[in-house]
């Protein structure tokens, strides 16, 4: 009889010991992991900035992965909510414009690319702020970590700020976050004394190191440090990710989270 009371004893303990976990609210700043009414007490309580990250499925050159822009910008965006205090993460749009099918342009000649056309992409944009828009968020922030894509996200936003007008609501684009992603982020690499031709503007030295600071898994290191120089053909274009490395992008990262925050944080004030 002990062993049977012993272990009884035992789960009654577990269960007594889990139960505070279990019960605590979620701290998360994503969206998706909050309940309805975890996220409706959250807006109530002050947190009305909701940022949508906007990443996208394309290639990279055959060492990294095809999530690299959903990955990073999650990571980054969930980063500037906590520096923030008082912003939600939606999930990620993955679904980008990457060029056309229809013959295969831009990325799209590679397989696992996704593309959709602009419109189509502006329309979802606009959809989901007036989403957030009615469950009571005020400043929606459009966070977009590709470069093709800018020109569709500022459209969406002119529309929503037009439709929106006296609204009390407004969307915006922190022109620091893809601004110190790519040319910002290149100029302190040349001051680490990394070349442009190794920077690249796609799939190079600051395009891989960037993902090997938020996700080091979706680099394939080892093949990337052994191979060859990579190059158009391989869907490398412009640099040489040979050198990349998770210190080289953790400058990037901290660069571009607190310059956006900052860049958030005037937006708001001006308001």
């Amino acid at each position: 009889m002990r062993f049977p009371l012993r272990r009884a004893f035992a789960s009654v303990i577990l269960l007594i010991a889990t139960q505070p976990v279990f019960a605590q609210p979620s701290k998360t700043v994503l969206l998706e992991d909050l309940t309805w009414t975890e996220l409706r007490d959250q807006i109530q309580g002050g947190k009305t900035t909701i940022i949508i990250p906007i990443g996208g499925t394309e290639q990279s050159g055959p060492d990294v992965a095809l999530g690299k822009h959903n990955a990073r910008v999650k990571v980054l965006s969930q980063r500037i909510a906590e520096g923030l205090g008082n912003a939600i993460v939606a999930p990620v749009i993955a679904y980008v414009p990457e060029g056309g099918y229809a013959p295969p342009t831009s990325h799209m000649r590679f397989p696992g690319t996704i593309t959709v056309p602009d419109d189509v992409f502006e329309k979802t944009l606009e959809s989901a702020a007036n989403s957030f828009k009615v469950h009571g968020f005020t400043n929606i922030v459009f966070l977009g970590d590709h470069g093709g894509y800018q020109n569709d996200v500022r459209r969406a936003v002119a529309q929503l700020n037009k439709s929106w007008a006296g609204s009390g609501a407004r969307a915006f684009v922190p022109p620091e976050y893809y601004g110190t992603s790519s040319d910002g982020y290149a100029q302190i690499l040349r001051q680490h004394g990394v070349s442009d031709a190794e920077i690249g503007t796609h799939a190079g030295l600051a395009d891989t190191s960037l993902l090997l600071a938020v996700a080091p898994q979706m680099v394939r290191i080892e093949r990337l440090r052994s191979g060859p120089k990579l190059g158009p053909a391989d869907g490398v274009y412009g640099g040489d990710p040979r050198h990349s490395s998770i210190e080289l992008g953790q400058l990037g990262v901290d660069a571009i989270v607190s310059r956006t925050i900052d860049d958030i944080k005037k937006e708001t004030a001006s308001r």
